[in-house]
């Protein structure tokens, strides 16, 4: 075997056995130590985060209801944020954040359900995927997301949601968070459309995103209804990685 070959192999295995060690590090945080076996399981969200030591019970003062979950590091650092957006007469409601595979999965299949029979299993796919992930490929599976107040972007180009936005645009990189999905041109060609609610702990998420473009593909992306698609979309080049350079 060519000592490159085994290099490479060697580097992959560093990287997918170190992955609850990076994000430990990059977080000062305690988190279950993840064999590679269960790397994949974490990216996709096959976990209970109410029962995952990572995890924290967002209070219901910081949201629009109880039950939400974020991971330990992100919270605290959208604490902050909160009430240095607080002081400037802006308040950030959480609206959505983890949200595990079974939970997407009833998301997906509602929306799947709702559209013609006709239309071709790709089609209602790419519709679904202008705003919503499949499951096992959303970023929200991993503790780092929040969706902030309003799920329309018009909201945010008036009064107190254009006040949110331009405060965030702003401020948010001090705290650690970042917007994946921006505009698409020829910098994020491709992925979901713009989500200006949509704001992502990038401490973590970097460290995740590249964890997920070594161990994820599409035939892993299954379960569901539509899930044989997720190889003609490439879902994992195209929505999984098409986010802006800040998340990257």
């Amino acid at each position: 075997m060519p000592k490159q070959f085994i290099k490479i192999l060697l580097s992959t295995f560093l990287v997918l056995g170190s992955f609850a060690l990076i994000t430990t590090v990059a977080t000062a945080e305690s988190v279950n130590q993840l064999p590679p076996s269960d790397v994949e399981n974490y990216l996709m969200g096959r976990f209970n985060p109410a029962k995952h030591n990572a995890f924290v019970k967002v209070p219901a003062k910081y949201a629009n209801r109880k039950g939400y979950y974020l991971r330990k590091s992100a919270f605290e650092a959208f604490k902050k944020m909160y009430e240095a957006a607080r002081k400037d007469g802006v308040k950030l409601i959480i609206r959505s954040a983890t949200r595990n595979f079974d939970y997407q999965k009833r998301i997906w299949e509602r929306k799947w359900r709702a559209q013609k029979k006709s239309r071709s299993a790709v089609n209602k796919a790419r519709n679904i995927l202008k705003l919503s992930s499949m499951p096992g490929s959303s970023r929200h599976h991993w503790g780092t997301e929040v969706d902030l107040n309003a799920f329309r972007n018009d909201w945010f180009d008036h009064d107190q949601g254009l006040k949110l936005f331009r405060w965030m645009n702003n401020n948010a990189a001090k705290y650690g968070f970042h917007r994946p999905y921006t505009k698409k041109d020829s910098k994020r060609p491709t992925g979901y459309n713009e989500e200006r609610w949509h704001w992502s702990y990038t401490p973590l998420s970097i460290p995740m995103l590249r964890d997920a473009a070594m161990v994820l593909n599409d035939s892993k992306i299954r379960g569901f209804l539509g899930s044989e698609t997720a190889s003609q979309i490439g879902v994992v080049k195209n929505y999984i990685l098409g986010v802006d350079e800040s998340c990257r």
